[in-house]
């Protein structure tokens, strides 16, 4: 009897030290669960050329062993390729309707983040031209007009010579989608990020009308928070190729055919140029095996410390 009033004694006094302790804030829940990876061109479209590579190739290396990378330091996260091999991407016929499955694939499989790998070209040629410019200027007699007023005067004929341009153009930018085309990303925003996921089994189920004015205007606001987290992880990888001694030219904005695709992905979405393939010394860079890991770690601290404050709400889900 003594045993089990001592036994009862011990159980009061525990819960009411333990009703004192703080409470334990549990791990947060993983909020960015699918990643889509595009490596850039492919198959017939190459993209920009180099002196012995083209962007593609390299491309799809440096976006396969950074998807790796992710998916060993992240295995429960779900990654997309919109291409694993050297065909245009959903081995499509045109470069647009490649562009097009791309946009496609990462709003059907409601990615959270879209990141594209591509190469920078500048120049006329890869490595470097030749230029025919005016060398010297050698002088000579001409006769010039008629009758009285005919006279004779010095002129003067060009050498030419050509001259090496080496192509030095170098350095790395992350590209975001310009601000003059939010209307785009707000067309393409998922509408199940709005209202959930849609249960197939309702036949009679009606989404909100994106031409009314108050539904419009709230999914501006989540392209604009949608380009608040893409410029918050494009800061995050220039500083990181900064930081290891890569030239950073920037973050910027554009708007050509050529990235449609960042404002036709219902999500964040960045394109990563990782060096200029025209530039030799560069592009013997990005192919190589030291700086392509370099390439594919950079960005993957950069990832990691965006995930982190997607995860614990420092970069909310939603606005």
């Amino acid at each position: 009897m003594k045993r089990t009033i001592l036994f009862v004694g011990i159980g009061f006094i525990s819960l009411a030290l333990v009703s004192f302790l703080p409470p334990v804030n549990p791990v947060p829940k993983a909020t960015l669960k699918t990643l889509i990876i595009d490596p850039g061109h492919g198959g017939f479209d190459p993209g920009a050329r180099g002196t012995m590579s083209t962007e593609a190739a390299v491309s799809l290396e440096v976006a396969t062993k950074f998807g790796k990378a992710v998916q060993k330091e992240f295995p429960d996260m779900k990654i997309i390729f919109t291409r694993t091999t050297d065909v245009m991407a959903g081995n499509k016929r045109t470069k647009d309707e490649g562009l097009h499955y791309r946009a496609n694939l990462a709003n059907e499989s409601n990615g959270e983040l879209f990141i594209s790998i591509h190469c920078n070209s500048a120049g006329k040629k890869a490595g470097g031209w030749y230029d025919n410019v005016i060398t010297g200027r050698t002088p000579y007699k001409k006769t010039v007009g008629k009758g009285k007023k005919k006279k004779t005067i010095t002129a003067y004929r060009n050498t030419y010579g050509k001259v090496w341009h080496e192509n030095i153009a170098h350095g790395t930018e992350t590209y975001v989608w310009a601000m003059n085309k939010n209307d785009a990303k707000v067309n393409s925003v998922n509408q199940t990020e709005f209202y959930g996921e849609i249960d197939s089994t309702v036949s009679n189920l009606t989404l909100p009308d994106p031409s009314d004015p108050a539904e419009k205007a709230r999914m501006l606001i989540y392209a604009q928070h949608y380009f608040r987290k893409s410029l918050s992880l494009a800061n995050l990888i220039e500083q990181e190729f900064s930081s290891t001694g890569r030239l950073s030219r920037g973050v910027k904005q554009r708007n050509d055919a050529g990235i449609w695709v960042l404002q036709a992905t219902g999500m964040p979405s960045i394109l990563v140029e990782i060096g200029f393939i025209s530039n030799k010394e560069e592009e013997e860079y990005i192919n190589s095996e030291k700086g392509q890991d370099e390439i594919v770690e950079d960005i993957l601290n950069a990832f990691r410390v965006y995930k982190q404050k997607v995860d614990t709400k420092q970069i909310s889900t939603a606005p």
